[in-house]
C-alpha cells in the first residue's frame, strides 16, 4: 500500500485556505509537474509559488514531509491553495490526472497505522477528537491519541507474558517440580492484572457520558417550576412557563456544558394522576425519562416518588417557600437566580464526578476487548488447580484480547470498519 493517493484535507466550502494532501511513492515528483518551484524541497519547509491546475493557476504554498518522518510514514506533500470550492476541486483533479488516485475514507490515517506510526486505539482517539461534540470528548480523544490506553494494555500484556514464560519454564524442567513454587506467584500476578482490568472497565460509564452526554431528568409535581428551571439553566426560554398546572405535556429538552461535559436536560410533565389522555402520555414519557436518567433533579413538593435505585437525586427547594426547604440539597431563588451555580456544580459532581476527569474508555470495542481479557483472566484463576497447560491457554486468550486494543491482534474487518468512519482526506 504505497501507491500515490490524493484528497482534499480541509472541509468543503468557501474558506481562507484549502489543502490538497498526497501520500505515497512519487508524491514529490508529481508536485514538481504542477508547482513552480524548481529547486530542492527541504522537508518541513513551506515554499510559496504558483500552482498549475491545468485549467487555471493559483498562488499558493507547498510543503514536503519525507518518509518516514511524516504522518503516514510515507512521502507526503501538501499543496495549500485559496479556499474556494472550485479551486480545491481543480487542484485535486490535476493531481489525479498526473497519476494519483483519490484516497478512500480514512486512508491517510490507515496508512499511518499500517506503517506503525500510531496504534489502532490512537487512530480512534484522533477520530473522537474530530467528531467531538464537547471539550471533554476532545480531551478524552487526545488521551487516546497519546497512546495512553495502548501503553496500559501493553503493560498488562507484559504481565501476562511473564506468567506464560514462568509456565513454559515449569514445563521445560518437570523434574525440578517448580509448579508448586510458581503457581502462587502466577496467581498473585493474575490478581493484579484482574484489578487493573476492572479499574479500566469502571471508566466505561464515564466514557459513555463523555460521548453521548449526561442525561438529566427535571422532575416534580405540576406547576413545581420545572420549565422555569430548564429555561434558567439554559439561559434562554426553551419551555413555555404558565401558572396553569399541566402545561408541559411532552419532554422539553436542551443541552448545557459543565466543565466541558454535555448535560442533556429533560423538562418532564408533572407527576400526577389525570383523566386527560394526553397528560397521561406525558406522565408516561416522564417516567421513561426518569428510568433513563443519569441524575434526577427533584423539585420538592408533595410526596417524593420512588426513584430508581442507584440513580443520584438532587432535591431542589425554593428560597421563597419555607415549607419546602427541609432536606434540600440546594435552594433556588426564581427572582435572583441565586443557587443556580450550586445546582450546576451538584449536577456535575453527581452526574459525572470529578474523579472521572481524564477518563478515556470511549469505545465499545475497547470495552469488549477489556471484558474479554477480564473473563479470560478469571478463567485462568479458576483453573489454577488444574494442569498448567490449561490455565496457560486462558492467559493467552487474555493476551490476545488486549492486543485487539492496539490493533496487534485485530482482524481486518474491524480495522476497515474503524477507518471507514473517517472522512476522505484524513
Amino acid at each position: 500500500m504505497n501507491d500515490l493517493i490524493s484528497a482534499i484535507a480541509t472541509p468543503s466550502g468557501v474558506g481562507g485556505v484549502a489543502i490538497i494532501r498526497m501520500s505515497g511513492a512519487g508524491a514529490l515528483e508529481l508536485v514538481r509537474n504542477m508547482f513552480s518551484r524548481k529547486g530542492e524541497f527541504t522537508p518541513n519547509m513551506l515554499y510559496p509559488g504558483t500552482i498549475d491546475a491545468g485549467d487555471f493557476s493559483d498562488y499558493g504554498m507547498c510543503v514536503y514531509f519525507r518518509a518516514p518522518h511524516s504522518f503516514t510514514g510515507e512521502d507526503v506533500v501538501e499543496l495549500h491553495c485559496h479556499g474556494g470550492t472550485e479551486i480545491a476541486r481543480g487542484v485535486l483533479k490535476r493531481t489525479l490526472e498526473l497519476g494519483a488516485r483519490l484516497a478512500e475514507r480514512g486512508e491517510f490515517t490507515k496508512r499511518a497505522f499500517l506503517n506503525g506510526k500510531l496504534s489502532l486505539s490512537a487512530a480512534e482517539g484522533l477520530g473522537e477528537m474530530i467528531a467531538a461534540g464537547s471539550q471533554a470528548q476532545v480531551r478524552a480523544g487526545f488521551t487516546l491519541y497519546q497512546e495512553t490506553l495502548t501503553k496500559r494494555g501493553k503493560q498488562l500484556q507484559g504481565e501476562l507474558s511473564e506468567c506464560l514464560a514462568q509456565i513454559d519454564a515449569d514445563l521445560d524442567y518437570p523434574e525440578e517440580d517448580l509448579t508448586s513454587v510458581s503457581r502462587p506467584e502466577i496467581a498473585a500476578r493474575l490478581e493484579q492484572v484482574k484489578a487493573s482490568l476492572m479499574a479500566l472497565l469502571a471508566q466505561h460509564s464515564a466514557g459513555r457520558k463523555i460521548r453521548s452526554g449526561v442525561r438529566v431528568a427535571l422532575v416534580g409535581e405540576p406547576n413545581a417550576g420545572k420549565s422555569s428551571l430548564l429555561n434558567a439553566l439554559l439561559g434562554y426560554d426553551r419551555a413555555i412557563v404558565s401558572d396553569i398546572p399541566g402545561t408541559t405535556r411532552d419532554l422539553n429538552e436542551g443541552t448545557i456544558s459543565l466543565h466541558g461535559v454535555n448535560f442533556l436536560l429533560a423538562d418532564t410533565a408533572g407527576l400526577r394522576e389525570s383523566a386527560d389522555v394526553i397528560e397521561q402520555e406525558g406522565v408516561r414519557r416522564a417516567r421513561q425519562a426518569i428510568l433513563a436518567a443519569d441524575v434526577i433533579v427533584w423539585l420538592k413538593g408533595g410526596d417524593t416518588p420512588d426513584f430508581p435505585e442507584g440513580t443520584p437525586v438532587i432535591t431542589v427547594g425554593a428560597k421563597s417557600d419555607l415549607t419546602r426547604q427541609e432536606g434540600c440539597d440546594v435552594l433556588l431563588s426564581s427572582l435572583t437566580g441565586e443557587g443556580l451555580d450550586d445546582l450546576r456544580e451538584l449536577l456535575y459532581e453527581k452526574g459525572f464526578g470529578r474523579e472521572n476527569d481524564g477518563a478515556y474508555l470511549l469505545s465499545e470495542r475497547h470495552y469488549r476487548a477489556l471484558s474479554d481479557a477480564l473473563a479470560a483472566v478469571e478463567d485462568a484463576l479458576a483453573a489454577m488447580h488444574l494442569l498448567p497447560e490449561l490455565y496457560a491457554e486462558d492467559i493467552r486468550r487474555a493476551w490476545e484480547a488486549l492486543g485487539v486494543i492496539s490493533g496487534e491482534t485485530a482482524n481486518e474487518a474491524v480495522i476497515n470498519e474503524i477507518f471507514a468512519k473517517f472522512c476522505v482526506g484524513k
